[in-house]
């Protein structure tokens, strides 16, 4: 593959050895999976991964058996989930596909209602309108089928500039709803009330969501997660995951929903 127009080609090591090493990165893995353990059917059920770049959250689920697809835009995030796969045992990387293409390109060439998992994680949130992308989600999954999105928590902008000591950030981020990421990217928070309602309107229904990453946030890059105790963290902060105030509070969303039949 090559990485000719990849605007994700020079981002590859800050986020994926950079932002998914870190310990909110392992945070953030840890919770989304438990609750795909929950909700996915059991496998060999086929799940797709939409914008799954290098696989970090739907290869596990290859390892546990189900026929996993990743779809993406970057040639090079394609190129590292290669690599990875490469080190894995045969029967596993036997029912990983990687697919080049959009989201919204997906639908074409999968096909309509092929999957009993749609996985669309931390991708809405670089979308001007996040539409069409909803749309193809939801035409991806079979009747019944689990549709899994990772969302940025419009209600807690202000929570990282304050944490970080910019005051002035901060005050403006209460009346925002975007902000430049640490890649340097410009990004959109949403609401768990709006996402319900534009998947209900592509055919889903029974939405439930978690909230994902709280605590951590409030910690130093540099801070010694194995002296901490890093179990009984991301237990924690799965603990939080599910419950109110705390999942309300928390810097991305899980919402999983289910398509009609």
């Amino acid at each position: 593959m090559t990485g000719e127009g990849d605007r994700w080609a020079e981002h590859i090591p800050t986020f994926i050895d950079g932002h998914y090493g870190s310990l909110r990165g392992r945070v953030r893995t840890h919770v989304v999976d438990a609750h795909l353990r929950r909700h996915l059917p059991p496998p060999p059920a086929p799940v797709v991964d939409v914008g799954g770049g290098a696989g970090v959250q739907s290869l596990p689920l290859a390892r546990r058996g189900h026929a996993v697809t990743i779809v993406d835009p970057s040639a090079g995030m394609l190129d590292r989930a290669t690599t990875t796969l490469a080190n894995e045992p045969i029967d596993v990387a036997d029912r990983v596909r990687l697919v080049h293409a959009s989201g919204t390109e997906a639908v074409d060439l999968l096909g309509i209602g092929r999957f009993a998992g749609v996985l669309c994680h931390g991708v809405i949130s670089y979308l001007a309108d996040p539409g069409p992308l909803l749309a193809a989600l939801c035409a991806l999954a079979g009747p019944g089928g689990v549709v899994s999105i990772l969302a940025k928590n419009a209600a807690t902008m202000a929570v990282r500039p304050a944490v970080e000591g910019r005051w002035r950030d901060a005050l403006a981020a209460f009346d925002r709803d975007s902000e430049i990421n640490a890649l340097g990217l410009p990004t959109r928070g949403d609401t768990v009330d709006d996402l319900t309602a534009r998947l209900v309107r592509h055919g889903a229904w029974d939405v439930t969501w978690y909230g994902v990453r709280l605590f951590v946030e409030a910690w130093p890059p540099d801070r010694d997660a194995e002296a901490a105790g890093e179990d009984d963290l991301l237990a924690v902060e799965l603990e939080a995951s599910r419950r109110d105030p705390y999942r309300q509070l928390s810097r991305l969303f899980h919402l999983v929903a289910h398509r009609r039949g």
